[in-house]
């Protein structure tokens, strides 16, 4: 998978590699921003008593 996203990336290695990071960096900030933050409520970490 890497090697498809590597090869399919526009330009020589120094502009795949800046958009290599920044694809990197756009997928943590989502995760981060957006799907963590949906997911929290619905997961049963939260959800703790002691007796």
């Amino acid at each position: 998978m890497y090697g498809w996203i590597w090869r399919h990336l526009p330009g020589p290695v120094g502009a795949k590699l800046a958009l290599a990071i920044v694809l990197v960096l756009g997928v943590a900030a989502l995760l981060l921003f957006v799907v963590f933050p949906w997911l929290d409520p619905l997961l049963p970490f939260n959800k703790v008593s002691v007796q």
